[in-house]
């Protein structure tokens, strides 16, 4: 069998434009696991209410971060499927699970070079339903209906694995080396708290009481909420970081239903109204840098810093195509090719 890997981001607008930005998002807030509500509801939801009233003011946001080359996100990608490309024997490609850079364009890709084994690597350390759970399940659909003669195996969930916290932990030294912090604030995308009892394969251990986190449960492989906190966790162990000086926060709620707490809008007002002058946030849900990265927290959450009396706001950017990142995807692939060598 021929082997070839499949990489797979979120996705983007075609341009910042509301009408492509209307239809990025109608694709994205209609797929059931992420607004996970009954379609008739949803459909209401989304089309009713939302893309009447949200794309103009998205596209504005993304203008403000829209590079020359396109979509940062887009492009961070292409230059990092390039360098793991340049360190692996077997065809790459990258996918994106919304927008025009298909999931089955990259299937296709491969298939057109004679692959028939896909390693599939969803760019998301954590697992979540509207992440890892959507790209998988939409990649099996596709399997079946196009491309039956082939077989897909995936990367889990690497949040916890030593080497993914080394080349974390190292780009966030490196990026504070010179920086005198009062606090680092580790931020995470939001996702809603049912999705967390949705995902507990225990139907038990999923209570979001501040304890079941850190009591150990096999429902944690698919537990959005331990797994970020364990970064967190892991990240500051291995840098040193003092309890106290470092904290977990969730971005981007959406909706009135409850979302994983603290906020992290709310929790960089609290640190400034406590105090905090200087700062840097992390954004460890993403490996590449993006709207919620350069746009809600570069801009907003500096913005927001201030107003409440912060004076330096750092935001660390992701692992993007550094180079020890990229080195560590190649490996893993060299891993999985390797069926003696687990991922």
């Amino acid at each position: 069998m021929k082997k070839g890997i499949l990489l797979v981001n979120l996705g983007s607008p075609d341009s910042p434009t509301p009408k492509d930005v209307k239809t990025y998002l109608g694709e994205f807030l209609m797929d059931e696991r992420v607004i996970d509500i009954p379609l008739v509801a949803r459909t209401a939801l989304v089309k009713g209410i939302i893309l009447k009233t949200r794309p103009k003011a998205s596209a504005a946001a993304y203008k403000k971060i829209w590079w020359d080359e396109g979509s940062p996100l887009i492009v961070i990608s292409e230059r990092l499927k390039k360098k793991v490309q340049d360190k692996v024997d077997y065809p790459v490609a990258l996918a994106m699970r919304y927008g025009s850079m298909t999931i089955k364009k990259g299937i296709q890709e491969l298939v057109d070079q004679g692959v028939d084994e896909v390693f599939l690597i969803p760019l998301y350390p954590q697992f979540a339903m509207a992440t890892t759970e959507t790209i998988l399940v939409l990649a099996e659909e596709l399997r079946a209906e196009h491309f039956p003669n082939i077989k897909i195996e995936h990367l889990p969930a690497f949040y916890n694995k030593p080497d993914y916290i080394a080349v974390l932990s190292d780009a966030i030294k490196n990026s504070l080396e010179d920086k005198q912090l009062d606090h680092i604030l580790f931020s995470y995308h939001g996702i809603p708290e049912r999705h967390i009892k949705k995902s507990d394969v225990t139907q038990s251990h999923c209570k979001l009481d501040g304890s079941c986190c850190v009591t150990p449960s096999k429902a944690h492989e698919f537990c959005y909420k331990h797994q970020c906190l364990e970064v967190t966790r892991l990240v500051a162990e291995r840098l040193g970081l003092e309890a106290g000086t470092y904290s977990t926060s969730f971005q981007s709620r959406l909706g009135f239903d409850p979302w994983l707490l603290p906020y992290t809008d709310r929790t960089i007002e609290r640190l400034g109204l406590e105090g905090i002058k200087n700062m840097a946030i992390v954004t460890p849900a993403f490996v590449s840098d993006c709207l919620e990265t350069l746009e809600e927290i570069a801009m907003e959450g500096k913005e927001l810093f201030h107003e409440v009396g912060g004076k330096e706001f750092t935001t660390v950017p992701c692992l993007n195509d550094d180079e020890p990142w990229a080195a560590l995807l190649a490996k893993w692939i060299k891993a999985w090719a390797d069926k003696s060598v687990s991922v």
